[in-house]
Formats: structure tokens, C-alpha cells, sequence
């Protein structure tokens, strides 16, 4: 693919990683005003959320199909249609059931389309040589910082329909801008050409698939810690600290801030440091952020622990999902992803019933424990996934 091909390629992708989050962001910011309409306890509003998580986690093996056979642009397309629709589904209900449902479907639309556009993005990696990975994620974080930015300023003025239905528009303007762009590149080889064989029928060999389970788990424990923060963040700063909806969205914001900051270093990070530096390093620090942004008896101090946790998260699933697609390909990218996600889909739950038996602030103290396993398993890899 010519050289001018790559660059629009880049850029088609870094916008639906935007739009991504930035649909995501706008979502997770109304979840307070959703749980007081749908009067939920937090243990049933985890019950509910699990449907974002059970839709992804589904539909994710499933794409990675889709995408050897018709291509990760064209599916990159579809799911973002469906995400757009999707996020305005929500605030129409008025039941926890009803609202697992609508976000089983946002969930899978959600799930697709991050399994077709990292798919793109481990080919696009790989073509140019370089470890681009994480400006794709920082893509994504920046998408959600103006979202919930957005969902900080709108969040007293605007109804949870009104905002989440024009966000819906919006993305839909996006994704036919950006969908055109896409659809003019043609798809790269996959980047496990010759060595998985995903071009063919056979599986990967058992040394691969173990080494994708070990980034996958790594995805895991980042994933959680990124839907922690997402589902819980700011209810956490509006009913244990007391603050506004519009500044306890501030939180998210900040968080989403950070972790686009910390991608934007990525590449710098990944070639100065090596992969494995980067995972200890970025795991630690998110263990000593959460902690921090957990248990701060006030805001600025949350806010700090927020930012901080942020940072430390940034580069550890960008780093997973590339090492387990340059593996196996779009096979490796949904095996990842799905683990990844795995930790989405046991997050909610598990803090809402945590928060229910002893609080929220403890529950989110589970977030710093699984950073450090993350930490513990890249120090354990470290002599197979060198530099």
C-alpha cells in the first residue's frame, strides 16, 4: 500500500477510536441520572451494567470471524453504525431489566467494533513498523475526556435523552466522514501471515495460544480497572464525597485526560524502555493511583489518585492487544480483547456487590489489586516478551 495510503488508513482508524470513546464517555457520565430513573440499588445497576460487558464479550470471537472473512474495515463500519444508535437506547428505559437488555446490545456494538478496528490497527502496526499501537488508544481516551467533558457541561441543563441522542448524531456524522475514508483502503495483509497461518483453516500452535491467554490476561486486569472507573467513578465522587453530578463527571474526565497523556508518550515509552518496562512501570503506578483515588477522604485528593491511576493504566492494554494480534492476528485481537473484557464483564458486578456488603471506596480498592497482578504477570514474561 502506497505511503499516502497508510497515512489516511491512520487516520480513518484514529477517528472511529475516537468516536468510540467518545460514545462510551458520554454514557458512563449519565449512568448516575440512569440509576435514579431506573431506581436501582448498586448491586441491580451492576446486574444491568453487566449487560455493556456480556454484549462485547459475545460478540467479540465472533467478529474476529467476521473480519477474516469480510474484511476488519467493513466491520469497522457496521458496529460503528450500530454503536451510534445504541447509545441513545439507555435513557429510554425505565426498569433495570429493561436497561440490561438496551445494553447488551450497545455492548455488542461496543465489543464489535473493538475487535475490527485493533485488528486494523495490529495490520497498520505492522506495515509501518513502528509501535504506533498506543496513539490509536490515546485516540480512544481523548474521544472519552471530551465526552465526559461534554457530559460534565450538559449534565444539569440537558436531559440524559436529549444528550445521548445527540451524541448519537454526531457519531453518526463522524462515521460516514471517516467510513468513506476507510472504505478507500484497501485491507492490509494480516499481520500473522506466515506464522499462525490465519490465513488458512489451522490454529495457532500451543506456545501461541498460550502466550495470547498471558496478553490476554494482561488486558484483563487493565480492562477492569478502565470499566472500574468508568461504571463507579464518579457515583463514587457524587455519594461518598458529596460532590455535583457536573464535578463528579470531572473525575471521568480527568481520568480519560491522563490516560490519553500517558498513550500519547506511548510510542516514545515502548521504544526507549521496551515492552516489558513499560508493563512493570504502568502497573505499578496504577496499583498506587487507585488506592490513592479510593480511600482520598476528599475530592482534589480522589482527583489526584484518578489521574495518577490513569497514567499507570494507559499503556497496558494497547501493549497486550499488539503483541497477541502480531501473534494470531484478528484471532488473537478477539481472544485478547475477550479476556480483556472478561474483566469489564466481572467488574461491575463485582463491585456493586462489594460496595452493597462492605462500600464503594473498598470495592475499588480491587482495581489496585489487580494492576499489581498485572505487574506480577509482565516481571513473569518478561524473558519471553523482550523489549
Amino acid at each position: 500500500m502506497p505511503g499516502t495510503d497508510l497515512v489516511r488508513l491512520r487516520r480513518a482508524l484514529t477517528a472511529f477510536f475516537a468516536l468510540d470513546g467518545f460514545l462510551f464517555a458520554g454514557w458512563v457520565v449519565r449512568i448516575p441520572a440512569v440509576k435514579e430513573q431506573t431506581g436501582a440499588s448498586a448491586s441491580a445497576l451492576g446486574l444491568a451494567l453487566l449487560g455493556v460487558s456480556a454484549g462485547a464479550v459475545i460478540t467479540m470471537m465472533l467478529t474476529g470471524r467476521l473480519c477474516r472473512r469480510y474484511g476488519s474495515h467493513l466491520v469497522t463500519l457496521v458496529c460503528a453504525v450500530l454503536l451510534c444508535l445504541g447509545v441513545g437506547l439507555p435513557p429510554l428505559t425505565r426498569s433495570v431489566p429493561a436497561l440490561g437488555g438496551v445494553l447488551l446490545l450497545f455492548g455488542a456494538a461496543y465489543g464489535g467494533i473493538n475487535v475490527a478496528f485493533n485488528s486494523a490497527a495490529v495490520d497498520l502496526v505492522a506495515a509501518l513498523g513502528r509501535p504506533i499501537m498506543p496513539s490509536f488508544h490515546a485516540a480512544f481516551s481523548l474521544g472519552g475526556m471530551i465526552g465526559a467533558g461534554l457530559g460534565a457541561l450538559v449534565a444539569g441543563s440537558l436531559s440524559p435523552t436529549r444528550h445521548l441522542w445527540g451524541l448519537a448524531v454526531v457519531g453518526l456524522l463522524v462515521t460516514a466522514v471517516a467510513g468513506r475514508a476507510l472504505m478507500r483502503c484497501e485491507p492490509l495483509t494480516p499481520a500473522d501471515a506466515g506464522r499462525a497461518g490465519e490465513g488458512t483453516s489451522r490454529r495457532p500452535d500451543r506456545r501461541t495460544r498460550t502466550l495470547v491467554a498471558v496478553f490476554g490476561l494482561v488486558a484483563l486486569c487493565t480492562a477492569y480497572g478502565e470499566g472500574a472507573l468508568a461504571d463507579w467513578g464518579a457515583l463514587h465522587l457524587e455519594e461518598d464525597l458529596g460532590v455535583s453530578p457536573g464535578m463528579a463527571a470531572v473525575g471521568y474526565s480527568l481520568f480519560a485526560l491522563s490516560m490519553t497523556l500517558g498513550r500519547l508518550s506511548g510510542t516514545t515509552l515502548l521504544e526507549r524502555l521496551g515492552r516489558t518496562r513499560t508493563v512493570l512501570g504502568g502497573g505499578s503506578t496504577a496499583a498506587a493511583g487507585m488506592l490513592l483515588g479510593a480511600l482520598a477522604p476528599s475530592l482534589w485528593a480522589a482527583l489526584l489518585g484518578y489521574a495518577v491511576t490513569g497514567l499507570g493504566l494507559a499503556n497496558l492494554f494497547p501493549v497486550a492487544v499488539e503483541r497477541a494480534g502480531a501473534l494470531a492476528g484478528p484471532r488473537g485481537v478477539a481472544t485478547a480483547s475477550t479476556l480483556g473484557y472478561g474483566g469489564m464483564l466481572l467488574g461491575p458486578p463485582a463491585i456493586g456487590f462489594m460496595a452493597d456488603r462492605f462500600s464503594l471506596p473498598a470495592a475499588l480498592t480491587s482495581v489496585a489489586v489487580l494492576a499489581a497482578v498485572a505487574t506480577v504477570i509482565g516481571f513473569a514474561t518478561r524473558r519471553v516478551d523482550a523489549g
